[in-house]
């Protein structure tokens, strides 16, 4: 970080104020923006507003690229190449664009839903070296069979498969070598970037992108600790232990590690290819309303989600046909809510649900997303103009783009703030929904979450729920029971002592009131004399004495005993 510079090149010359420059983003700013010129994807903002500016950005890089081969394939394979290149928070958002079919032009979908599992592996250790370095032990000592070709691929991280020495098939996880320098620059670049947005963009400081950043890059770090990914597994599966509708592989401890993760391999269908679903008379309708449930399970009954459901990380089981069961692998990133988040998000989605949007606007108004002088009716009547038409058409009727742009000119209306902590709910719900799409196309995802949202709703307020909260406090209840006289008594003589100090502090300040009062009043008699004397002083008899005394001065003290006596 360079010293405190005397202002800030981005602010208004007008109103420039001193602030480090940090600089520590630059380097990878400058590599972005070469393989932006380099892949050539300008061509995507052709015709755009800022089109021009950013090609007198890109102008120097791309006069450099010029003296290099020049990237082939058309400009949607160029951008998941690019992406490719620059590494897992670009893939990551390749990956999720990917889900969205119905925003999306076909060839660009699919060249990013290769994203999903299809990233070029790494080349620069075996896989044996890897083993050996996380486990300290020769890689033959552990499996029996290790295939050294790479069986997937993905953003931060490639799976190989392999047989343990008790003849159990696995898959080995292991982290790309490097990775973390790669996300640390990413995560300081989007630093900046959203300190700029926020800075000086209205939209900015509705969306809070410093906080989101924050969050983010607390999930990115728990990513690349592959302990912290077999520990979701394992709840994951808890979880869902005997479920007919989710199954989570086994994870082997012993084998595991920060950059290693051994866990049980799975023979399933990708969610994806549905043609194959379809060859193995997967009900795909059930299917599709079995991932809401599942979804809607994580999040209400055990908050504790998947939040990262692209196709790449889901399979469906060959075996079940009627009842299909899903297959999730990959929980590195896992989101939670708090139980007013959680208890938030149930009831406006239930208000939605049943177009009561008076209750939506009393909700928004308290839990402060939006001020608290907004008016309900004028905010009600906007939330009906946004929601009424979604209703009442199956999903592929629906299009959640309008109405995401619809929602956000809401918010900026009545200055609603993004809430980070539901920003990964909200990404999880887009893969739902664009997995919901691809999966069946007529499903009523209403209709499907209603009941289940009713339920949970009649559950909370279930008198039996109650009194099992009730159980659940009685043993910390107990365990305080024994300190509550000590802290009565401490509680009263912390209120004593504290009205002692009040009263202490209001004597002070009724003494400080008295004590300037007759201080006033004695600079007010002070001036009366003063003023007396200047009359005085006014008379001819006594200019004649003073014809001597400057009259300058004697007319500046004049105005100073005026401006002393009426300002007291």
């Amino acid at each position: 970080m360079l010293a405190p510079a005397s202002g800030d090149i981005f602010a208004s010359p007008l109103n420039r104020r001193a602030e480090p420059l940090i600089v520590s983003h630059l380097p990878r700013l400058n590599r972005v923006l070469f393989v932006i010129a380099q892949y050539r994807l300008g061509e995507f903002l052709v015709g755009k507003p800022g089109a021009r500016r950013l090609a007198l950005v890109l102008a120097p890089y791309t006069i450099a690229c010029l003296f290099r081969a020049r990237v082939a394939g058309d400009k949607y394979a160029r951008l998941r190449q690019a992406m490719e290149e620059l590494g897992p928070i670009y893939i990551k958002f390749g990956q999720l664009l990917s889900t969205r079919r119905d925003f999306l032009k076909r060839e660009l979908a699919d060249e990013l839903q290769a994203l999903q599992d299809k990233v070029p592996p790494f080349l620069s250790l075996d896989i044996e070296s890897l083993v050996e370095a996380a486990l300290g032990v020769r890689a033959d000592t552990v499996f029996k069979e290790l295939d050294p070709k790479p069986f997937a691929s993905a953003s931060v991280a490639q799976v190989h498969t392999a047989r343990l020495l008790t003849n159990e098939e696995v898959i080995i996880k292991v982290i790309r070598p490097g990775i973390e320098k790669i996300v640390a620059d990413d995560i300081k670049l989007l630093k900046w970037l959203a300190r700029m947005l926020e800075r000086y963009s209205s939209l900015g400081k509705r969306l809070r992108p410093i906080d989101v950043v924050n969050d983010y890059e607390k999930i990115i770090t728990d990513e690349l600790n592959l302990q912290a990914e077999a520990a979701n597994t394992c709840q994951l599966a808890r979880n869902f232990e005997n479920s007919s509708q989710l199954y989570v592989p086994k994870v082997y401890w012993d084998f595991t590690r920060r950059n290693l993760l051994v866990m049980e391999r799975i023979y399933g269908i990708p969610v994806s290819d549905i043609e194959s679903l379809k060859s193995h008379q997967i009900d795909l309708k059930k299917l599709a309303e079995t991932g809401v449930n599942i979804f809607f399970t994580q999040v209400f009954e055990h908050n504790f989600f998947h939040a990262d459901m692209h196709p790449g990380n889901i399979f469906v089981a060959k075996d079940r046909t009627v009842n299909p069961q899903y297959i999730a692998i990959d929980c590195a990133i896992i989101g939670s809510l708090s139980n007013a988040d959680q208890e938030y998000l149930a009831k406006n989605l239930l208000a939605i649900f049943k177009r009561d949007y008076r209750k939506v606007a009393e909700l928004h108004v308290a839990c402060g997303w939006v001020p608290s002088g907004t008016s309900i009716p004028e905010f009600e009547a906007a939330m009906r103009s946004v929601c009424e038409p979604i209703f009442e058409k199956p999903l592929k009727d629906i299009s959640f783009g309008q109405l995401l742009v619809q929602l956000f000119r809401t918010a900026g209306r009545f200055d609603m703030q993004v809430q980070p902590s539901l920003v990964l709910l909200q990404k999880t719900l887009l893969n739902v929904e664009g997995l919901g799409r691809q999966l069946y196309p007529e499903l009523d995802l209403w209709q499907t979450a209603l009941p289940y949202l009713e339920n949970w709703n009649t559950r909370r307020l279930n008198p039996f729920t109650l009194l099992a909260r009730l159980q659940e406090n009685i043993p910390n209840w107990i365990d305080q029971l024994p300190q509550l006289p000590q802290q009565l008594i401490d509680a009263v003589t912390a209120s004593k002592q504290l009205g002692e100090i009040n009263r202490s502090l209001l004597k002070g300040q009724e003494q400080a009131q008295r004590n300037q009062a007759r201080h006033r009043q004695q600079l007010r008699g002070a001036g009366g004399i003063a003023l007396l004397l200047a009359l005085f002083s006014a008379l001819p008899s006594v200019q004649q004495a003073l014809n001597g005394l400057p009259v300058v001065s004697l007319t500046l003290g004049l105005a100073g005993v005026f401006l002393l006596y009426f300002k007291l």
